[in-house]
């Protein structure tokens, strides 16, 4: 960690969100620590993808095991539920959500925060285009503050971890914009529910994914399956 610098914590799981994250923390002048989780996903080719990011940002990375997986409840950690590939109607919570995974992943984030003594936590937390999940949303994120604040040695004594999610608000578009700008290497981060050699292109993270880096101009870093229909 670089002595003199602001500290921070940025939840990084390898896709491109909280990759722009990560990059835009550090264009900030933030030492970073990039905490990645291994929750009991189908594949860890994301935390592969993760310890590249964090490496070509210069930060410090950690990977938790904490395996919320075993319980089930989620296409992601769960092989006999099938990962959609034909979009979830509005106002329906998909089924790759995974129960508390962002309650819990934050909680060990503000754990390391104040360890560390950092003053923020990033999260790569989108409620545009998102994908329906409920620990996803601003208010979430609000709710999550005041709890943190209540709960931690460093908030009662004014000095807690701010929860920070920059791209709470952005279009898909718009993240895939500022990836470029803060200089993410778009193809080394994986999105993809799946994993396979290559990203499907069919999953509902892929297709979202896909369409935003085409909207961006950047049609030449989506996947096969996307390039194969321009």
């Amino acid at each position: 960690m670089t002595e003199g610098k602001k500290r921070a914590v940025v939840l990084l799981s390898g896709g491109l969100d909280s990759s722009t994250v990560l990059g835009m923390a550090t264009r900030d002048g933030y030492a970073c620590t990039a905490l990645s989780f291994r929750y009991g996903q189908r594949h860890t080719v994301e935390l592969e993808r993760a310890a590249k990011v964090a490496a070509h940002f210069g930060a410090d990375h950690r990977v938790i095991d904490i395996n919320i997986g075993s319980f089930g409840g989620s296409a992601l950690t769960d092989e006999n539920i099938v990962v959609p590939t034909d979009g979830t109607a509005d106002g329906v919570i998909p089924p790759t959500y995974v129960p508390g995974r962002n309650t819990v992943f934050i909680a060990v984030g503000l754990s390391l925060a104040e360890a560390i003594d950092a003053e923020r936590v990033f999260l790569g937390i989108n409620a545009v285009d998102y994908s329906g999940y409920p620990d996803c949303r601003p208010e979430y994120l609000s709710a999550y503050q005041t709890l943190a604040d209540l709960a931690t040695k460093a908030g009662l004594e004014g000095r807690g971890a701010v929860l920070t999610a920059p791209l709470a608000e952005l279009t898909k578009a718009d993240i895939v914009r500022e990836a470029l700008a803060v200089g993410v290497p778009i193809d080394v981060t994986w999105s993809c529910y799946q994993g396979g050699e290559e990203p499907c292109g069919v999953c509902d993270s892929c297709r979202i994914r896909d369409k935003a880096l085409i909207e961006a101009g950047r049609p030449d870093l989506a996947t096969t399956y996307a390039q194969a229909q321009l």
